[in-house]
């Protein structure tokens, strides 16, 4: 479905990522780890338009995007949920989802009671703020803002980012249910333990490289993996 090959994203004279190649098939959790700084975010941006590549080039279901504005990424079948939700507090929740169906044409309003399937909290809390939901219902507002656009592949950026472990295992849930519904999902997140369970392949970068990459349930018992993300000294 997705493939990158040989990706450099340069910030003025700061090389981001150099000559990133991964894929994601079709039906597929991957996951991307690695540190702060690693590239994850700057990966994930790129792939939504928000930071073309100086090199290399991006395909998705056989077509060349490389160069397609962001603008037009949820038209392509792409949705990218970013780091810190990136909700709209001012409106309320239903109004949020209707923004993920910005640009579409029709009705939507059976994508909305989907998503109120998906995230029942939500149904209870549609004309609250968004500013007012916890952390962990404001994540759930921006996946089903997200779904919305209806799309093939979706991209998570640290979706359990400061939630309290019983939320992300929701959370975490509701992926693997999205999944299951025939979404594809690139995920992008520091729980490499919750993300390796969940996934059925990772890539682990560093530096702006792809270091290595396997299946999720071998890199979850590589002890790479394990002395650097899963706080685990090797043997």
């Amino acid at each position: 479905m997705l493939k990158v090959d040989d990706a450099v994203v340069r910030y003025g004279a700061i090389t981001a990522l150099h000559g990133v190649s991964f894929e994601v098939n079709e039906g597929e959790i991957v996951t991307l780890l690695g540190a702060n700084g690693a590239g994850k975010s700057t990966t994930l941006r790129m792939l939504s338009g928000l930071h073309a590549p100086t090199e290399g080039r991006i395909t998705f279901n056989g077509e060349d995007i490389t160069r397609v504005k962001a603008h037009s990424f949820s038209k392509l079948g792409i949705s990218h949920v970013p780091e810190g939700r990136r909700i709209f507090p001012q409106m309320t929740v239903e109004e949020n989802l209707e923004m993920g169906a910005f640009g579409r044409r029709g009705s939507y309003s059976d994508d909305i009671d989907r998503m109120y399937g998906i995230f029942p909290i939500l149904k209870e809390r549609r004309k609250q703020l968004g500013g007012n939901l916890s952390g962990g219902e404001q994540q759930m507002l921006a996946i089903g803002r997200a779904l919305m656009a209806r799309p093939t592949l979706l991209l998570l950026d640290e979706p359990s980012m400061g939630l309290a472990p019983m939320i992300v295992d929701t959370i975490f849930r509701i992926i693997g249910e999205i999944r299951d519904s025939g979404t594809t999902v690139l995920v992008v997140e520091q729980n490499a333990a919750q993300a390796l369970r969940l996934a059925d392949r990772g890539y682990v970068m560093e530096n702006g490289v792809i270091a290595f990459s396997d299946e999720a349930e071998n890199l979850l018992h590589d002890p790479r993996v394990r002395a650097v993300y899963l706080g685990e000294s090797i043997d």
